[in-house]
């Protein structure tokens, strides 16, 4: 089962920790976003005690010392991600999972730095916040993208205009296989729409106007075609995607007419079937015909009804 959405959307970074001594910085940023707050807590102490002021204004204080930690720490962190940047470029490649290997050291130290700051922006109520989170850390994508919904790597990743994000999805520049730490830079062009608990690994480079079904998923540097909607494990073309045409409502009565040949097709990409013999209708047929056991046991019951009585 998938985790409810409130725990499981926006920004990410990875919870490897190749070093313990990179909790310093870490925790550094937050005890400096804490302490700004404390400052803005004793102003305004100053201020309003004992005055009616003192409870009138106490909402936008909490909404003022929220955004304080959030704005801080972001300014606090991409501070930290310049002079780590300026040390140590990152870069796309195959590196070792290993203390040896330089490029996987920064990577665990630009996720763990990045987390408070993500963390925070996260949990406040609007999702603008989000964005800005994004841009701070070099993402390359629009305000008016939804992205909330999944979990989105926090670097070498670009959207266009106008993407969606499903519930529950995963966009990945970086993953960690066997012994090895791949990053690859990550391209969604303008009007992609991304199903629910759909992957998309890192390098995949998906086309304007494309739809990636919901529970898919695509291959390691896999190109999705622009105006075509795909499905499946690993992600296939399935039909052009015309559902921004003029004539939607026609098409929609197409697709109802197809829904025979999609079934198939879903079940073909999804999961093997054992009664592979029998046809879509049959089997449909079958499920809402009660089998000899159910009637067994429902005679079974009237017969212990019966005694009781």
């Amino acid at each position: 089962m998938s985790k409810p959405s409130s725990l499981k959307v926006g920004p990410f970074t990875s919870n490897v920790m190749v070093r313990k001594r990179y909790v310093i910085p870490y925790l550094i940023i937050i005890w400096m976003s804490i302490f700004i707050v404390q400052i803005e807590i004793w102003l305004y102490w100053n201020l309003f005690y004992y005055s009616f002021q003192f409870l009138l204004f106490l909402p936008l204080l909490f909404i003022s010392l929220y955004l304080s930690i959030i704005f801080v720490s972001l300014v606090e962190t991409k501070i930290f991600l310049i002079i780590i940047n300026m040390i140590h470029k990152p870069r796309e490649g195959v590196f070792l999972r290993d203390l040896s290997d330089k490029d996987y050291r920064y990577w665990s130290l630009r996720n763990v730095i990045k987390k408070w700051p993500i963390w925070v922006s996260h949990k406040f109520p609007f999702p603008f916040m989000d964005n800005i989170c994004f841009k701070m850390f070099g993402v390359k994508t629009k305000f008016r993208n939804s992205l909330f919904e999944g979990w989105v790597d926090c670097e070498f990743i670009n959207f266009g205009k106008d993407v969606v994000v499903g519930q529950g999805s995963i966009i990945q520049s970086s993953t960690i296989i066997g012994d090895n730490l791949i990053i690859k830079k990550t391209i969604i062009n303008d009007d992609v729409k991304i199903g629910a608990h759909s992957v998309v690994t890192p390098g995949t480079i998906i086309g304007r106007n494309t739809i990636l079904a919901a529970n898919s998923l695509t291959t390691m540097g896999q190109k999705l075609d622009e105006n075509w909607i795909y499905l499946g494990i690993p992600a296939q073309k399935f039909k052009e995607n015309r559902y921004n045409d003029d004539d939607i409502e026609l098409i929609l009565e197409e697709s109802i007419e197809d829904i025979e040949e999609l079934r198939k097709l879903y079940e073909l990409l999804y999961f093997k079937r054992h009664d592979t013999s029998a046809s879509v209708k049959e089997r449909t047929q079958k499920k809402k015909t009660p089998s000899q056991q159910e009637k067994g046991k429902a005679k079974e019951k009237k017969q212990i009804k019966l005694i009781k009585v």
